[in-house]
């Protein structure tokens, strides 16, 4: 039998299929469309990377993120939180704590040994430290996202970075430039910034020794090293695209429902 999960953010939609508790199909696609129509695409890639040939082939399917209700084909919906928690440790079990930044949130989750929610904290009210805030940061120094990741590790003097507010951190990027400070010591100095933005999210919640990121920014090596360094914690890579540890929560709690139904029937 399958499942699916299906992860609807501000930046990605993202699909996972299970058969036999192993992935046999996923996609994550950029968010462009509606919920609905963003749904069916990913569901779309994602059957056709599986082998499957409809939906219906999908005993039962879970959503979540900010797109996860009225998606007519959906069996339920769960919030982010548990699915990320229940997804990350399905990749890596010792995982108790996991620090999630995804495009327009980051989150902070403590995490039972079972995979269940002890904690959380959450910054879901400005893209401050988000994807969107790196964004922000590219188009300040007139890269993309790509020519980011090429430099990051590069700055051996990080610059100061006064203001985590998205809306202004192009500006501020480009008054750095024209000081003369160099690219990779800018974009070393605003994962210097996010870091600590992060610790102290993480201090609310408690740091294990061993941690673990999901969501797009997870794959920001400088901001990772940066993370790892400020909580004084190692940054333990996903075998996973992290991207997908949502959908993988969500297909999980899927599964859960699909067996309690065939024990109770």
């Amino acid at each position: 039998m399958y499942t699916a999960g299906i992860d609807l953010g501000s930046a990605t939609g993202k699909c996972v299929i299970l058969k036999d508790n192993k992935i046999i199909g996923s996609r994550i696609a950029p968010t462009q469309a509606h919920p609905t129509e963003m749904a069916n695409r990913v569901m779309k890639s994602a059957l056709a990377n599986a082998g499957l040939s409809s939906v219906n082939e999908i005993s039962t399917i879970f959503t979540t993120g900010y797109g996860r209700l009225n998606i007519e084909f959906a069996t339920e919906n769960m919030s982010e939180i548990a699915c990320h928690a229940k997804g990350a440790h399905w990749m890596i079990p010792s995982v108790r704590t996991i620090i999630d930044i995804g495009g327009q949130d980051s989150k902070v989750i403590s995490v039972n040994p079972d995979g269940s929610v002890d904690d959380f904290t959450m910054n879901d009210r400005c893209a401050a430290g988000t994807g969107r805030f790196f964004e922000g940061v590219a188009r300040g120094l007139g890269l993309d996202l790509a020519g980011i990741s090429a430099l990051e590790m590069q700055g051996d003097e990080p610059c100061a970075i006064s203001n985590q507010c998205s809306v202004f951190a192009e500006s501020e990027v480009v008054s750095l430039m024209n000081e003369g400070h160099s690219f990779p010591n800018i974009i070393a100095g605003v994962n210097l910034s996010v870091a600590r933005r992060m610790r102290g999210m993480a201090r609310k919640v408690g740091v294990s020794e061993e941690v673990v990121m999901t969501g797009g920014c997870s794959k920001n090596d400088g901001l990772v090293a940066s993370i790892g360094k400020m909580l004084g914690a190692e940054i333990v890579r996903c075998p996973t695209d992290p991207q997908l540890a949502g959908a993988i929560g969500a297909a999980l709690f899927a599964k859960a429902k699909m067996e309690r139904e065939s024990a109770a029937a």
